[in-house]
């Protein structure tokens, strides 16, 4: 996409609790805005992610959002403060990302008069799919808070699977003329590419944060039943943020018992995936679409993934890879099985992959459909 000569002309913020979620899920996206002529500021919690986005021409101004506070004193007194930033950057458009910051960076849009929103619901999350009493407390809240910003007047509501779509639309709380399905965050099909098969053992990898919703638990029990048929490997770090975080006593356990090769959080990603031969999404509460599920297809690696929402968008069965039930380790002890004893499978199923990662989820496509967005909402067309 060609980059406007002239100065930006229109300002497009995105409202993100965790910088690092914005650089590996809307990177892309923001670059490829600041590319078409937008000025692009990041609004987030700040890490050691901050610094690569900045260089990359983005504007971050931290902010202290906290996921897990739920006092609601505390959360209006942040509205006020979010309200008067945007009152200072006076943006055409902004882009909440998942549902608190919709919620909160709605409350706020309205107080500062800015009426083009993009809100991103990136899977339902804890509340809506989690089957703790904490959860069940808090739905009926965040459905009403949902009601009053999701898609208000001037609004796009953004789903990255038709599941999450049509159980908001079902609940009341989206208006369907401006849901829009955008499938996933996409994917850099040029770094994670296809490489030769590996030789040496079967390796099977996860790739997710180290929480209980990914299914990490599920895939330690079936490297248990597959225990010596070949090497089981986790990457990603524990989420203290997220109430169904694993410790790190969880999964040094699992490693003590010989079941899993847990090597923590890792950049080296594609690296990691073109050393494997078999990827799992064995996720057990609905998601919105697994961006490392995507990256797996684009190495051409054969994935299992759960018949959950998010999950089994990814996988057409028999074809790009295997769908099992979600929470039943035997089946996904079987599905493995399956691709550890046919190399020839693997082959067929990865290469389809990496053509189906190509067509509906490189990022090329998703910016693409995505700037269309913006577009047309900054024009008042419909998108």
């Amino acid at each position: 996409m060609p980059r406007d000569s002239g100065p930006p002309s229109r300002t497009l913020v995105f409202l993100v609790t965790e910088d690092w979620f914005f650089a590996s899920h809307f990177w892309a996206r923001a670059r490829a805005a600041r590319a078409a002529g937008w000025r692009v500021v990041l609004v987030a919690r700040e890490s050691d992610a901050t610094p690569g986005i900045r260089a990359s021409g983005i504007e971050v101004l931290p902010i202290a959002f906290r996921r897990r506070r739920l006092n609601p004193f505390s959360e209006l007194a942040f509205a006020l403060q979010l309200a008067q930033l945007y009152r200072s950057l006076a943006p055409e458009i902004v882009h909440h990302v998942a549902l608190k910051p919709i919620i909160i960076g709605g409350l706020a849009a309205r107080l500062a008069g800015v009426r083009r929103i993009v809100n991103a619901p990136t899977g339902l999350g804890f509340v809506f799919s989690s089957r703790k009493a904490l959860a069940r407390l808090l739905r009926p809240v965040v459905a009403l808070g949902l009601r009053a910003t999701l898609t208000p007047p001037g609004a796009r509501a953004i789903f990255e699977n038709p599941d999450d779509l049509a159980a908001l639309r079902d609940m009341g709380v989206v208006r369907p003329s401006a849901a829009i399905l955008i499938r996933g965050a996409g994917v850099d099909i040029d770094e994670f590419c296809p490489a030769p098969a590996p030789s040496g053992p079967i390796r099977v990898i996860l790739i997710a944060r180290m929480i209980r919703e990914k299914g990490v638990a599920d895939f330690a029990g079936a490297a248990r039943l597959l225990q010596g048929q070949a090497d089981f490997i986790l990457v990603g770090a524990p989420d203290p943020g997220n109430p169904d975080s694993l410790s790190e006593a969880d999964l040094r356990g699992w490693e003590a018992e010989g079941l899993v090769t847990w090597l923590g959080p890792r950049r080296d990603i594609a690296k990691l995936l073109q050393g494997a031969h078999i990827a799992v999404q064995p996720s057990t509460f609905r998601e919105g679409l697994p961006k490392s599920a995507l990256e797996a297809m684009a190495c051409g690696k054969p994935l299992v993934v759960t018949d959950i929402p998010g999950c089994r968008e990814t996988v057409v069965h028999g074809e790009t890879g295997l769908i099992v039930p979600p929470r039943d380790p035997a089946a996904l002890a079987g599905a493995i099985k399956t691709l550890i004893e046919d190399a020839a499978l693997r082959a067929r199923l990865g290469a389809a992959a990496r053509v189906r990662a190509e067509t509906y989820f490189a990022d090329s496509v998703v910016c693409a459909q995505t700037l269309a967005v913006y577009d047309a909402l900054a024009t008042g067309d419909k998108p």
